[in-house]
């Protein structure tokens, strides 16, 4: 079936298309050439006037795992924010903060995203993660493993074992858990708090293994390099959410020496101490950094001021501020004595200083980093805001008099330490389509989404071009996935089943000698039985499994 889109203003970065007048053909899931005139044309969609763009893709949202399933089900109160109800065409879904799969789905593909990525998921629960991926209809899905508070990783570590070791290791973990790439939370300092520490500052030595979260950044940003990883090591640095932490984060990018690092959700790595009350914005000295560095990428993790809910692999930070939690509950718990999680409800509101500035350190961000190629759009949904407040950072970051209306809303005290009033850009859609299209796909390797081209996967947007842009992007004209029409008007018209995104990096296979040395001492789950095979994913239905080459095509290294 060949499928036209005709006359639509196509922002397609990766091949520098800026709002060009073009024609868009599909058949197949993909899309072709401009077909010979003898060719049936067999569906058009008149586009004209509209802005059609690849769908869009999160690469970092907290949609699979043990710590979601813990906050949707410690959050009941959050279930009757957002239903779906079951129609011929959808299950029934609920949750706003924490949605089912089912919700998270539908809620993607409804503002037009058709991919997102599971940022942290734990070894022993990477099954667990991949089955509710799985579930979650329509989008594409991927993980990043967590490394680098492992038992086994910190053994290796304080043992002095060889590079080319510790890059078998990380092959093999990539591998056998079906993941796009590598994460690292607050890096040895998840095992360190179980160690009864507190805290642990970049050139802090884990007091039981002695090993400092600099030697696991860089020996695990190297192995990324050896392995030929095209995503950088995705980093949750020391020191979330304390003041002062911008030196943390300035010290951890130069100290990285070239090698690449994805930093995430940098607004809770940017604070200051200045002002009366020891916390301010610096998100200036982190911009400049960044401009500096092209070895680094970020995502910002904006807040918006809602109720949502905290969730994360980093149980020392949790721990820390379990106390704020809004509702009054929490869970931190252990798992397998080898990765932990940490659930804290909170509600951030434009009245408090802090969240206020917050919110203004994150916009701030955006709005100072000169390269769209290397900032993302996120939220870390949930626990800035959930995904679906995204059209709403779009027309912050878009339209200045709306951004600066919002500002003179906010604590006034917050208001006065910001320079974001002052701060004239405005996001183009050019921009918007490479930070939420383009460039995340560019930095997962992605390398037939997030773009437009002859022989990309259909995975296509087409929406109304508005002045109010948080409504032009809250509801598509048309979504395509796979060149099938699955959402109109902001309406779920057909569901289907995405892939699931994998790389399999080349690794010396003896290393599984060790591991199950260690398997079988120290864990209740057998090697054999921990690692995630194809079919468990694909099974009953349940979409494919999309190979990418390990080639890294740009490094400093």
């Amino acid at each position: 079936m060949l499928i036209k889109l005709a006359g639509g203003k196509v922002y397609d970065p990766m091949h520098g298309v800026n709002g060009q007048i073009k024609d868009i053909f599909i058949r197949n899931g993909r899309i072709v050439d401009k077909p010979s005139k003898d060719e049936t044309i067999h569906k058009t969609y008149d586009v004209k006037g509209r802005v059609v763009m690849a769908g869009g893709i999160d690469p970092h949202t907290h949609i699979g795992g043990g710590k979601v399933n813990i906050a949707r089900m410690m959050l009941p109160e959050d279930h009757e924010q957002d239903l779906v109800s079951r129609t011929p065409l959808t299950r029934a879904g609920c949750g706003h903060a924490a949605p089912s799969t089912l919700t998270a789905g539908y809620r993607y593909v409804e503002m037009g995203y058709t991919a997102g990525f599971e940022p942290a998921m734990l070894q022993a629960n990477a099954r667990q993660a991949h089955m509710e991926m799985a579930d979650t209809p329509i989008i594409d899905k991927g993980a990043y493993v967590m490394l680098g508070n492992d038992d086994m990783f910190m053994r290796m570590m304080a043992q002095g074992v060889e590079q080319e070791v510790m890059n078998d290791y990380v092959g093999w973990t990539i591998s056998n858990f079906q993941a796009m790439a590598v994460k690292v939370v607050n890096p040895g300092g998840i095992s360190a708090f179980k160690f009864n520490q507190r805290q642990l500052d970049l050139d802090e030595k884990h007091t039981h293994y002695q090993i400092t979260p600099r030697d696991v950044l860089k020996t695990l940003s190297r192995s990324l390099v050896d392995l030929k990883v095209q995503h950088p090591l995705h980093v949750h640095g020391c020191n979330l959410g304390v003041p002062g932490n911008v030196e943390t984060t300035l010290d951890t990018i130069r100290g990285m020496e070239g090698l690449p690092m994805h930093m995430t959700h940098i607004q809770f790595h940017s604070f200051a101490t200045e002002g009366d009350k020891n916390f301010s914005s610096g998100a200036a000295r982190i911009a400049e950094m960044v401009n500096s560095h092209k070895n680094i990428s970020i995502d910002v993790g904006q807040i918006m001021f809602n109720q949502t809910v905290t969730a994360s692999g980093d149980t020392m930070r949790q721990y820390a501020g379990h106390s704020h939690g809004s509702p009054n509950k929490w869970v931190v718990m252990d798992i397998e004595c080898d990765n932990g999680c940490g659930v804290v409800p909170f509600k951030y509101t434009d009245k408090s200083f802090v969240n206020a500035l917050q919110w203004a350190i994150g916009l701030e961000t955006f709005l100072m980093v000169d390269d769209p190629w290397r900032v993302f759009l996120t939220t870390d949904h949930p626990n800035g805001a959930p995904f679906t407040s995204y059209p709403h950072l779009i027309r912050l970051l878009m339209d200045r008099s709306f951004r600066n209306d919002m500002l003179h809303t906010v604590n006034k005290e917050a208001a006065d330490m910001t320079v974001l009033g002052s701060i004239e850009r405005e996001y183009s859609l050019y921009e918007i389509a490479i930070m939420t299209r383009a460039a995340p796909a560019k930095s997962l390797g992605l390398t037939d989404r997030g773009q437009l081209g002859v022989g990309a996967a259909a995975d296509i947007a087409v929406y109304k071009e508005i002045d109010n842009k948080e409504k032009m992007f809250e509801k598509p004209e048309y979504v395509f996935k796979d060149g099938e029409l699955v959402a109109k008007n902001g309406k779920i018209v057909k569901v289907t089943q995405g892939t699931t995104h994998v790389i399999k990096p080349d690794y010396d296979k003896s290393i599984e000698k060790s591991l199950d040395e260690f398997y079988k001492k120290y864990h209740t789950v057998a090697l054999d039985n921990i690692v995630v095979s194809d079919d468990e994913i694909i099974d009953e239905g349940r979409g494919s499994i999309t190979q990418h080459h390990c080639s890294r095509e740009d490094t400093n290294a």
